[in-house]
């Protein structure tokens, strides 16, 4: 049957379920969770308001209802471990101090408002829970080289100040001016010997000597042993990623996923070793959540979180959530390192999944990946992504890519029509609304 079949759009329309706004949105995709461990929750763009609010909304109620544990996002893991400090009842200062490491760009990813919001109610949550209740918030990415570096240092200097120092010449390989991407083109060339057995060596030790570091302070020198432990991941991987970047796309993307996940394993074991269940809610684009194997990216070679989480931890494991949108406005720039602006996303491609939800007419739905839904998407169409860059005069090269979306996703949800995520620091590019390229004509 063609996914352009009318009775493709009545089977869509048959299945999905409106969302009106209310309490009970969610209840169909909460029914479907389970025992499930892993719960990820994906994002078309990086900048849309809807997708993370409606993000926040359904893991307050994953934590409440269902008992998770963490929130790990697509986030550096020192940043974001000073979020967790905060919302645990550590950390110094406000909450907007709290935010203070995200400084490399995008900024604006998780200095927002919607975030903002999430980490206040959940330092509330965790405020009237029980110490062995309380959730945490983490990163899993790994473009931290230097600040994972300094990280791993500062918690040696308190511990072992031997070790300290140990580290400060193990590390010095990768000091040079501070620009990772300047050392992996370095390291990659033969322009500096790699740093990679330094890091290595440096996260052996750590793991070997954290019974004895733990010893100091209970649960809480535990948790710092661990945050250290995976800052010395960090650098381990980032050496290798910056080196990989002028060797090969494909394999520096699959290193990085492969770090994302092997941070949520060690994440979950933490949490047990604490006499938790480690049920773990995760935030991060479709592109790193939605199974690789069924879209291009997996044509190319490259595997995903998605993909290795269901792999390793079982598909009975593991909700993969997709999120989607027709059009609207999203934070994003245009270039790298260029302000983050308020921009017009054009109606999506007519042979794109995206034009087939909106061609349902419901506005916004969820949909579960059901047999019957399941076959009927199972061609092949054009998805859009977009993450923190967003050029529209290059769509088709720059943010479409084909999936299958009953093989990427146990469910999703569709949006005919979205807004722009609002940051923390605004710039002026920011407050001006860009306007659709045909207005006054409209689409």
């Amino acid at each position: 049957m063609s996914i352009r079949h009318p009775s493709t759009l009545d089977a869509l329309r048959h299945a999905a379920v409106p969302l009106g706004g209310g309490a009970g949105d969610y209840d169909a995709l909460l029914r479907l969770v389970g025992d499930r461990q892993f719960v990820l929750l994906g994002e078309a763009t990086h900048g849309t308001h809807e997708f993370y609010a409606m993000r926040a909304e359904l893991t307050q109620r994953l934590v409440r209802e269902h008992g998770f544990d963490a929130v790990a996002v697509e986030a550096d893991w020192p940043d974001a471990y000073r979020l967790n400090r905060f919302v645990l009842g550590g950390g110094d200062g406000s909450i907007d101090q709290a935010f203070g490491d995200f400084q490399r760009f995008p900024t604006w990813m998780w200095r927002n408002q919607d975030v903002r919001a999430f980490i206040a109610w959940l330092r509330a949550h965790n405020q009237a829970s029980l110490p062995d209740r309380r959730v945490g918030f983490y990163g899993m990415d790994l473009y931290s080289l230097y600040r994972s570096a300094d990280s791993v240092i500062e918690y040696l200097q308190d511990v072992d100040p031997e070790q300290a120092e140990m580290a400060r010449r193990l590390y010095v390989g990768l000091d040079h001016v501070r620009d990772p991407q300047g050392y992996g083109y370095e390291a990659a060339s033969g322009l500096r010997p790699p740093c990679r057995d330094q890091a290595a060596a440096l996260l052996s030790d750590l793991v070997r000597k954290a019974p004895d570091y733990q010893l100091q302070d209970g649960e809480a020198a535990r948790d710092e042993q661990f945050f250290a432990e995976r800052n010395a991941s960090v650098i381990l991987n980032a050496e290798r990623y910056y080196r990989m970047m002028f060797t090969g796309r494909v394999n520096s993307w699959n290193l990085r996923d492969s770090h994302m996940v092997d941070t949520l394993f060690a994440l979950r074991r933490h949490l047990r070793g604490s006499g938790r269940e480690g049920r773990i809610v995760v935030w991060a684009h479709n592109s790193h959540l939605g199974d690789a194997r069924a879209t291009q990216m997996g044509e190319r070679g490259e595997w995903n979180v998605g993909q290795l989480l269901r792999e390793q931890a079982g598909p009975s494991n593991v909700l993969l959530v997709g999120f989607t949108t027709y059009t609207g406005h999203v934070t994003a720039a245009q270039d790298w390192d260029a302000p983050a602006e308020h921009r017009w996303v054009r109606p999506a491609h007519p042979d794109s999944v995206e034009h087939l939800f909106y061609r349902t007419g419901l506005d916004r739905f969820y949909l579960a990946m059901q047999p019957d839904i399941a076959q009927s998407l199972r061609p092949e169409l054009l998805e859009r992504a977009i993450g923190v860059i967003y050029r529209p005069e290059t769509e088709m090269d720059s943010h479409y890519f084909r999936a299958s979306v009953s093989g990427q996703f146990d469910a999703l949800f569709h949006l005919d029509e979205t807004s722009a995520l609002e940051p923390l620091d605004i710039p002026s590019q920011w407050q001006v609304r860009e306007v659709p390229d045909t207005y006054p004509f409209g689409i």
